[in-house]
């Protein structure tokens, strides 16, 4: 595990801005939940460049962000404002405002800016940026007010594409 706050005793404890200063190719996949909105929209193909570096040929990236079109529906569908609870996870109520801008209870708490989010992501822009990182194949699907997305360093083989339910290309 990758993380850059070490209070979680992660095997690595680094950026993920800084992912090229890690050994080239040496895992298969990468799990990135609720991280990369965490980026400047700027900064996020460097981010995205790190995950192409330390992947082996034939590794994919598994990706969950917030679907911002999702949000933005849900809020006005259901006539929220921003300080309104948009759902209730495991941690408390999450307002319309954390899902935009980072979770408030946990930034509030321990004063990391890191918690808050500094982009958001559309199916579409996310799809587009990861193929213009250099990812040769990608898929997704949205629910739950978020994307899932895979985006693979080269063709995905036989075993990736039976774990996943993809189609043959």
């Amino acid at each position: 595990m990758l993380d850059i706050d070490p209070k979680g005793s992660p095997d690595i404890v680094c950026d993920a801005r800084e992912l090229t200063t890690l050994e080239g190719g040496q895992f298969d996949a990468i799990y990135c939940s609720h991280n990369l909105e965490h980026y400047y929209r700027h900064e996020v193909p460097k981010v995205l460049a790190g995950f192409w570096h330390v992947l082996k040929d034939g590794g994919f990236a598994q990706i969950l962000v917030p679907d911002i079109n999702q949000v933005m529906r849900a809020t006005i569908e259901r006539g929220l404002d921003i300080d309104d609870v948009l759902y209730q996870s495991p941690a408390g109520p999450i307002m319309v405002l954390d899902v935009l801008y980072g979770y408030s209870t946990e930034i509030e708490r321990s004063g990391q800016d890191f918690y808050a989010h500094k982009t958001g992501f559309t199916q579409k822009s996310l799809l587009t940026v990861l193929r213009r990182s250099g990812f040769s194949r990608t898929y997704s699907m949205v629910g739950n007010l978020e994307i899932n997305a895979l985006a693979f360093k080269g063709a995905p083989d036989q075993s990736a594409r039976a774990l996943f339910n993809l189609p043959h290309d």
